[in-house]
């Protein structure tokens, strides 16, 4: 059966995962609600959504659906259960995305933010057999291009020395 997924969303009474997704061989758009069970506001977001993703009922649904894309999924439910509205935690994951200091991460959360970065760079990366590839691209910038001074661009000299 080969199935490709649409859209992907969350229901949070009871607390659901709800996949649109096309039947390739009938054509038709269907929908299919994942119960999410057994998760409580302590829950490992990273744990459920791999074990949701595996799971043998849902991993046809969810084979085009990214993990990633799963865990946030599974942290707007858990924020839900924690007390906190759609848009609070919509927002929190934005700022905390933004403006997150790795050094601060434990060694599994950072080699989870590594693997991400590397699917992204991948995903971007341009091959010699893309239409779009250039060898030896050269850019020059402008002269309108704003120049960013720093203290040690200056040509004063330390006296202490």
């Amino acid at each position: 059966m080969s199935i490709v997924a649409k859209r992907c969303g969350v229901k949070f009474t009871p607390p659901s995962i709800i996949i649109i997704y096309e039947n390739k061989t009938s054509g038709k758009m269907r929908k299919r609600v994942i119960p999410v069970r057994n998760f409580s506001q302590y829950s490992d977001c990273s744990r459920a959504a791999e074990r949701l993703k595996h799971h043998v009922r849902h991993s046809v649904y969810l084979e085009c659906v990214s993990l990633a894309q799963l865990e946030r999924l599974h942290l707007l439910l858990r924020d839900h259960l924690q007390g906190a509205s759609l848009e609070e935690s919509l927002a929190a994951h934005r700022h905390q995305e933004e403006e997150e200091d790795l050094n601060k991460l434990s060694d599994e959360e950072l080699s989870r933010r590594k693997a991400q970065m590397d699917d992204l760079f991948q995903r971007n990366r341009r091959r010699r057999g893309d239409p779009d590839f250039v060898y030896d691209l050269e850019v020059e910038f402008g002269e309108g291009s704003v120049k960013e001074t720093c203290s040690w661009d200056e040509e004063q000299s330390d006296q202490e020395f």
